[in-house]
């Protein structure tokens, strides 16, 4: 079987198991996982931007001292 033939079988595998054995989620529930994974890297992103400033602040005071 050359190279050819092997990419031409995995493509058509692939594809059939794309179309016919993978559960895709409905649009309403990828909209609410969406929402859920934004709001929390949002919130993430102040926490640790929060702790940064915070270590900002406690090490320049312990330095300037």
């Amino acid at each position: 079987m050359s190279v050819f033939q092997k990419f031409v079988s995995y493509s058509k595998e692939s594809y059939n198991e794309l179309m016919y054995k993978v559960t895709w989620p409905k649009y309403d529930a990828l909209m609410r996982n969406t929402v859920v994974v934004c709001v929390a890297s949002i919130i993430l992103t102040l926490i640790v931007f929060g702790m940064d400033a915070a270590f900002k602040y406690v090490l320049n005071m312990l330095y300037q001292a």
